[in-house]
């Protein structure tokens, strides 16, 4: 092999594992700012499905008083 060709060769090596590595360093920017992404948006959700839980278990509490009520007014 030439020197010519070895250095080619070497160059073509070091621009490949560059581009890996910068392709390994994208992935993992991603996958963080996924991460960001989700975190952000559990803490949101989370007070709303304790907020629709609430209110479902007040509008039950009021359905059952007024069943009650009627249950209890009928008879008198």
């Amino acid at each position: 092999m030439s020197n010519g060709s070895s250095n080619d060769l070497a160059g073509a090596i070091s621009g490949l594992v560059d581009t890996v590595a910068k392709l390994g360093q994208q992935q993992i920017e991603v996958l963080n700012n996924g991460l960001k992404s989700v975190s952000d948006m559990v803490g949101p959700l989370g007070k709303t499905m304790t907020d629709m839980v609430g209110n479902m278990a007040s509008t039950l509490n009021q359905v059952l008083q007024n069943v009650s009520s009627t249950i209890g007014g009928g008879s008198k």
